[in-house]
């Protein structure tokens, strides 16, 4: 249940709140969203809503990266050993990456530009959408949070911030393969020998090749989180606006005319 009804005549709506989270349109830079993209596939997908995009395009940046070793070719290039790195990588699979990684920074790029435009037409039209809805398995309604909190938890779990903010989706996204890159890499085992000093043996037992997934999906949390949170209060301000000066403001306020 939502405490609104559309009236099918309206063209354009800024935002849609949904037991599973709240979906806006707002401004957006396009070469953030592009850069995104560059640093992993899907992300730049992922900040702009489009979820079924993002998650495909996520799901294949793992498949291929671990299948053609591409992460550990990096670590050993990093390191100086070119030949190691030409050794482990598979040319079977890196050479599918190249033009769908381009796809993703390319689309990401256009499709910001696009709900740019999109949004400048849904706030001149300024119609009414749901500010709350509730269901069996969830409340979700408009609500200002402070963007530091989103930080913090994000800092301390990737998909906590999300979920502080109520993005069900992207905050189960997040803790799942945060789950899996920590799993595969062996991180805490790493960490637990450095805590007892063992400083070789902790550089032996990690995984460089889920490793380098970590980095990526931390910054993506903590950016997300923070800039979904700003955008949210943002809206909060501008439904609560809308809402007074229709109720209020036109009973009580007179501005005389200018003679």
């Amino acid at each position: 249940m939502n405490n609104f009804k559309p009236t099918n005549k309206e063209r354009r709506f800024k935002a849609h709140v949904s037991l599973l989270g709240t979906t806006q349109l707002h401004l957006r830079n396009p070469y953030i969203i592009a850069w995104w993209s560059a640093a992993f596939p899907g992300f730049g997908h992922l900040l702009l809503s489009k979820y079924l995009r993002g998650y495909t395009l996520f799901l294949w940046e793992i498949i291929i990266n671990v299948m053609s070793n591409l992460n550990l070719s990096m670590v050993y290039s990093f390191t100086g050993n070119i030949e190691m790195a030409k050794e482990v990588l598979d040319p079977r699979w890196f050479l599918l990456y190249i033009p769908v990684y381009l796809f993703a920074i390319w689309d990401s790029y256009r499709t910001a530009v696009d709900m740019n435009k999109v949004y400048i037409l849904a706030e001149r039209e300024n119609a009414d959408f749901n500010t709350y809805s509730i269901g069996a398995l969830e409340v979700n309604y408009l609500d200002k949070r402070r963007p530091a909190m989103a930080v913090i938890w994000s800092l301390f779990m990737p998909g906590m911030g999300q979920l502080y903010i109520h993005r069900i989706v992207t905050g189960a996204f997040s803790l799942i393969w945060i789950i899996v890159f920590v799993y595969f890499s062996k991180l805490l085992i790493a960490v637990h020998l450095l805590f007892l000093g063992e400083i070789a043996q902790a550089t032996e037992v990690v995984d460089p090749q889920w490793l380098l997934f970590i980095p990526s999906l931390y910054g993506f949390s903590i950016y997300d989180s923070y800039i979904n949170t700003v955008e949210d209060n943002k809206l909060f301000e501008s439904e609560q606006r809308k809402f007074l000066s229709k109720h209020y403001q036109q009973y009580r306020v007179k501005i005389p005319s200018k003679t």
